[in-house]
């Protein structure tokens, strides 16, 4: 379906609509997908694989980041037009919220790649990746409640703030 099928049915707001996304695995509440998450959780499982196999390391430099909107033009998500049109019409303080997480993520994900890239001795690549993906679990999470719609409105720390703690600990 295109996206502006999605966008004029979304627009009816009614049982039908969400019943729609709720089959295509977004949340009827938010109008968000948790299919984006996926795109953070691989490049955290490539951190975590990294000192059991070391030749993640060249997936790992290889992720790159996407927006929302990105990750579902790129995918085979069978709703990715809906998702996206849903997600347009979400509620404008969940799309940034999500948005500012999502960025953090990126900025952790890039600072620690940028690291790594830089013939960083294996050991201490490990280290990073840990302490990478210990900052990014909860922000996993916390992208996931508001997707939900589980959000309890707590402060979302700027990217760089998140960056400067991963590198001043690592």
């Amino acid at each position: 379906m295109k996206y502006q099928d999605c966008a004029v049915a979304l627009q009816a707001d009614d049982a039908g609509a969400a019943a729609w996304l709720a089959d295509a695995n977004i949340n009827p509440a938010t109008g968000l997908a948790s299919d984006y998450l996926n795109h953070f959780n691989e490049a955290i499982m490539l951190l975590e694989m990294l000192s059991s196999c070391p030749d993640c390391l060249d997936d790992f430099l290889s992720w790159r980041p996407m927006s929302y909107r990105e990750h579902f033009e790129a995918s085979r998500f069978k709703g990715r037009a809906l998702a996206i049109a849903a997600y347009d019409a979400a509620d404008p303080s969940l799309r940034d919220c999500l948005d500012t997480l999502a960025r953090t993520m990126t900025a952790v994900l890039e600072a620690t790649r940028v690291a790594m890239d830089s013939d960083m001795p294996q050991p201490t690549a490990v280290a990073l990746a840990e302490r990478a993906a210990a900052l990014l679990r909860p922000l996993v999470a916390r992208a996931g409640a508001v997707i939900n719609g589980e959000d309890d409105g707590g402060e979302v720390l700027a990217p760089q703030a998140v960056v400067d703690g991963l590198m001043t600990s690592a």
